[in-house]
């Protein structure tokens, strides 16, 4: 169940007008949804990066960031660039709207704001975004349809290509102590260590399969230090995601699937890479199938690790 499906669509607002702020809160909750108001644009900015919501309503002039910053902000940003904004603003002026369109904005209302106006705006927008947004609803990176139709395209054209398929070690038992809403917070932080590795350039793509599960796309000359990259960044945050208590005994105790009480290690990162520097790929369903297989090897090991597809490297020596 997607997090759209599993309760009301979550919106943030933007306004340093306290009296309009309060007003579009309570009208958009009497709604159902679930509101955030915050009073200026970098607060916007750092709320929308702590919890991505569904749909960003922003005032175009506020202190510290204007709407038109955040929204430039976000469309550069590989986890959210996809996220629906509204612009609200004075000013209903041709150019300003042209200004915010062409920033990436998804609509632009001139202030004073007719309630009607704005809700209708945003259940047209919430419509779209649900039926045709191939993105994971909780990072909002790309999903499967992109994955697959960026894998596709690269065969096709003969690129070198690299494949990394990530996936976390003991998520299961993490989520069955710390509950859902702390396996979400690891799977955000996962997420952004691997768009880490566009800012560096070890990476082309990051997508979202589901769950803890996660594709790269590269060369094969960077394959294996993106996977370096990520493995140490990972661990780099893992201690983190655990209380002190279990950060001083080292381990978590839970039931394995078999009902059966036991020690648990900490989180750790499986990568397996396959890619077409010696071993020819001819089409997405070998890809997952080489990535799947490689990716349980890395599962096999202690630790955050990667395994790579050398067979047909050593074959050629």
């Amino acid at each position: 169940m997607s997090e759209v499906e599993r309760g009301p669509a979550r919106i943030l607002i933007a306004d340093d007008v306290p009296d309009l702020l309060e007003a579009l809160k309570e009208t958009l909750e009497r709604e159902g949804y679930r509101v955030t108001a915050v009073e200026d644009g970098a607060a916007a900015l750092a709320a929308i990066r702590a919890q991505p919501p569904d749909i960003a309503v922003l005032d175009m002039k506020m202190p510290r960031m204007t709407g038109f910053d955040v929204c430039r902000a976000l469309r550069e940003d590989p986890l959210l660039e996809n996220l629906p904004v509204v612009i609200l603003s004075a000013s209903g002026s041709r150019d300003s709207k042209v200004e915010g369109l062409d920033l990436g904005a998804d609509d632009f209302i001139t202030k004073p704001v007719d309630v009607r106006e704005l809700l209708a705006r945003i259940r047209m927008i919430l419509k779209r975004t649900r039926q045709g947004l191939d993105a994971n609803p909780l990072t909002r990176l790309p999903g499967n349809l992109s994955i697959e139709s960026r894998v596709e395209r690269a065969l096709e054209d003969g690129r070198p290509l690299a494949v990394l398929y990530v996936d976390l070690n003991q998520f299961k038992a993490f989520n069955d102590v710390y509950g859902y809403d702390a396996g979400d917070g690891v799977i955000m932080a996962t997420s952004r260590v691997l768009v880490d590795r566009v800012r560096t350039g070890k990476v082309d793509f990051v997508g979202h399969i589901g769950g803890d599960d996660f594709i790269l796309l590269t060369t094969p000359e960077r394959m294996e230090d993106a996977a370096a990259e990520v493995c140490a960044a990972f661990d780099a945050l893992s201690l983190s995601f655990y209380n002190d208590e279990d950060r001083a005994r080292g381990y978590i105790v839970s039931t394995d699937r078999q009902g059966v009480k036991r020690e648990f290690p900490f989180l750790s990162v499986a990568v397996g890479i396959c890619h077409n520097r010696e071993r020819a790929l001819k089409s997405f369903a070998q890809v997952a199938q080489l990535g799947a297989e490689l990716k349980k090897a890395a599962k096999a090991l202690t630790g955050s690790a990667y395994v790579v597809d050398r067979r047909r490297d050593e074959a050629s020596r």
